[in-house]
């Protein structure tokens, strides 16, 4: 089995054409937030990744393997819950769209759920109770089958090593509070 050891993110200073040429892996955000997994490249090669703690792949970054081969990593598409604002105005009043998401994300962010922010949605991972609280919010919840990239602990994930320190999950900020909900992000919770 090939190993690779090192990430270069987005792939930076490497030349566009060797990256286009080279072999791929699909991975999924469970995946992809590991530091250690195994992959199968578009080229049929089995690959160890064993990545410095802490280490969030993202799509876009390219791996390399110890004989200096590229791999490129793609995020997968997964089932993911997309939050998009209501435009039904018949609630008998008009919704703030961009004021309805960034509720949203405080409350997702709240429970310390990976979240994808976009100008115009929301990504999640599946999780009932969280798509009927949203629901309630006014907000429209559909499931899609997309590349799921959520926001990192620490802007910039790759910049100075410093978002790395805590553990493996990206969504983990490193303040104290992170632990006054015991990380249940199941029912029983909803202090909204």
């Amino acid at each position: 089995m090939l190993q690779a050891s090192k990430l270069i993110p987005q792939a930076q200073g490497l030349a566009p054409a060797l990256v286009r040429r080279a072999a791929h892996v699909e991975l999924d955000w469970d995946v992809r937030q590991k530091s250690r997994f195994d992959a199968t490249a578009s080229d049929g090669r089995s690959v160890g990744v064993f990545l410095p703690r802490g280490t969030v792949v993202r799509g876009g970054d390219v791996l390399i393997t110890q004989d200096g081969s590229l791999i490129r990593v793609v995020a997968a598409a997964q089932t993911v819950l997309k939050i998009t604002a209501c435009a039904d105005h018949s609630h008998g009043h008009a919704h703030d769209s961009a004021f309805d998401l960034m509720r949203a994300a405080y409350h997702l962010g709240n429970r310390h759920v990976p979240i994808e922010l976009q100008t115009d949605h929301l990504k999640i991972e599946p999780d009932h109770v969280l798509a009927d609280m949203l629901r309630s919010q006014h907000l429209t919840v559909t499931e899609v089958r997309e590349p799921f990239e959520p926001e990192g602990g620490a802007y910039g994930q790759h910049s100075g090593g410093h978002s790395h320190a805590h553990g493996g999950r990206a969504h983990d900020h490193d303040h104290a509070a992170h632990d006054h909900h015991g990380h249940e992000h199941a029912a029983g919770h909803a202090h909204g």
